[in-house]
């Protein structure tokens, strides 16, 4: 797919997304059923200034560039979040031509980084790359999570285990939360990686094994995980309610550092603290045995 039907596609879906109530504009209860879901390409022109032949031949993809000033308007009347903002940016950018430079991923972490990773014993810390490819992890976020180091390619994907491995759905109380997110995140590395073999691997798999991913994939939402909560059934130590935060790894723009943390004196921090021991009791137990 090329960008001029990305473009267009991604304004339709979010669109589709919206309401004229959500957008402050009146709604006659007596007024005739809309022929199309969401708003009308009139009510998006109108909102945003400009003509509706524009904003017609923005979604018909013959429109490639347009000011930021036009860009920030149509952000605003679609309600977009920071990543779909920032999406829509690199395909009409004039100052870019509406393209985006390909990057080389990256596979290996620093040293440095994995120090201070191993510097968190109650807190779960990995770092992702591109395709939420799993490029590091700390021990316990081994045993929160899953292994994911033990494999190699697309096996490493926490993506594809998210949808295709059947663990995943039982560990997220909100799965289906959780896996939306996934498909979104995978849309903005699909932006700034248009030709990463691996990565439309990834995509073109999950596309034919998860009618899930399909309909997600088709909305077009674009998410970046920054911050926030997620809620896991620990086959272990039952129900963990973790923060996370998310932070660039300096000098590697497509590897991010995760860091789950639980609050002090709640029942998941007893739960985390009980891993990490259990943890501990093995490793010590498996010393123990190699010594013999």
């Amino acid at each position: 797919m090329d960008d001029k039907d990305t473009l267009a596609d991604f304004l339709r879906s979010a669109r589709a997304r919206l309401r004229p109530a959500d957008v402050g504009l009146p709604v006659n209860p007596l007024a005739a059923v809309r022929r199309v879901p969401g708003l009308r390409r009139d009510e998006v022109a109108g909102l945003a200034g400009v003509s509706v032949d524009y904003y017609a031949r923005m979604e018909q993809g013959r429109v490639t560039q347009a000011s930021d000033a036009v860009v920030n308007a149509l952000a605003g009347v679609l309600h977009l979040n920071e990543a779909e903002r920032s999406y829509l940016f690199s395909l009409l950018s004039a100052s870019t031509g509406g393209r985006v430079q390909q990057r080389r991923r990256t596979h290996t972490v620093r040293p440095s980084v994995r120090t201070i990773m191993d510097s968190f014993p109650e807190q779960a810390a990995f770092v992702l790359g591109v395709g939420m490819d799993v490029l590091a992890m700390n021990d316990l976020a081994k045993l929160l999570l899953k292994d994911f180091t033990k494999g190699s390619g697309l096996v490493r994907s926490m993506a594809r285990w998210t949808f295709l491995d059947p663990s995943a759905r039982t560990l997220y109380l909100d799965w289906e939360i959780v896996a939306c997110d996934v498909a979104a995140m995978l849309r903005h590395d699909a932006r700034s990686h248009p030709n990463d073999r691996a990565l439309n691997e990834l995509i073109g798999e999950l596309t034919v094994k998860s009618d899930e991913f399909r309909a997600w994939w088709s909305q077009h939402r674009v998410w970046e995980c920054t911050f926030g909560v997620k809620r896991f059934m620990h086959p272990i130590v039952g129900r963990v309610d973790v923060d996370y935060e998310t932070f660039p790894v300096p000098g590697e723009p497509d590897q991010q550092l995760f860091v789950y943390s639980t609050q002090p004196g709640s029942a998941s921090n007893d739960a985390v603290r009980i891993l990490a021991s259990w943890r501990t009791d093995q490793k010590d137990a498996a010393r123990l045995e190699s010594s013999r």
